[in-house]
């Protein structure tokens, strides 16, 4: 039995889904990185690093760091090492291996520090496992998470179509063992783990007419990110092909609306063991 199969991801693990995953940590860097600091760690853990697109941006931005990359999915790991291993930067800083996040084999006290980004929204257990994060972390090393807190979404015009995609989008993703509001309960979890300093920021992609060039990109990379979901949708009954083209219908018509609005918040926690 395949991970997908024991935990159906909503996108999908295609070369076009591998591909859009390093185009949108790219897109994100700016905001996602803002306040990640490894410039003291040197032994990194990163927790579901899929095709690599967050290693590399770690290893770049990082020079002195070396990075422990881990993955459920053989797909995911295989792109992983194949993009990585194209990156100058990343030779002989690196490993990808395939380790359930629930359960890691690591020795306790074995890393430095730990990044998540986007994926304890897609664990069934996500309590579980930023305990096993907190186990092989040395003491007084650092955790920084990134996660989605989905209920922020909003367009302006009204876009009904939309919304009811967006809802199926939601509603997949919880009813198949995962949380798109996971962001805001992260305070709540660290604080029942023990971690300490635990402190969280709200993060917000906020464009309107004062910025046009930026709300325009905006606006086709989460079309993107939406429709990425749309054959699990509709093969699971979610969603049917109508919704769906009214729905994109709707999001490129906000595209080029000059007065129309994008808002979505995420959340950003940094906690220490």
């Amino acid at each position: 039995m395949s991970s997908n199969e024991i935990f159906p991801y909503l996108h999908g693990f295609s070369a076009e889904e591998q591909q859009r995953l390093r185009q949108q940590a790219r897109f994100a860097e700016q905001a996602v990185y803002r306040d990640i600091d490894f410039a003291k760690s040197k032994n990194i853990l990163e927790v579901g690093c899929g095709v690599g697109a967050q290693t590399e941006i770690l290893l770049r931005r990082f020079p002195d760091i070396h990075v422990t990359g881990i993955d459920f999915n053989p797909k995911q790991i295989a792109s992983a090492q194949a993009y990585l291993n194209s990156v100058p930067y990343a030779q002989d800083r690196y490993k990808i291996s395939e380790i359930d996040a629930m359960n890691m084999d690591f020795e306790s006290t074995s890393f430095d520090g730990a990044f998540l980004c986007w994926v304890l929204e897609h664990v069934p257990d996500p309590s579980r496992v930023l305990s096993e994060i907190r186990r092989v972390l040395k003491p007084g090393a650092k955790v920084f998470i990134t996660e989605v807190m989905n209920s922020s979404f909003f367009i302006d015009p009204y876009s009904p179509n939309m919304w009811k995609y967006w809802m199926a989008f939601n509603d997949y993703q919880y009813d198949n063992a995962g949380d798109p509001f996971i962001g805001a309960k992260l305070g709540n979890l660290l604080t029942s783990l023990g971690y300490s300093q635990i402190q969280t920021e709200i993060h917000n992609w906020h464009l309107d007419n004062r910025h046009p060039s930026q709300r325009k990109e905006m606006f086709d990379f989460w079309l993107t990110l939406m429709m990425s979901a749309s054959d699990q949708l509709k093969e699971s009954s979610y969603v049917d092909e109508d919704t769906i083209q009214a729905a994109v219908k709707e999001m490129n018509e906000a595209k080029t609306n000059p007065n129309s609005v994008f808002l979505y918040s995420f959340m950003q926690a940094v906690a220490t063991v």
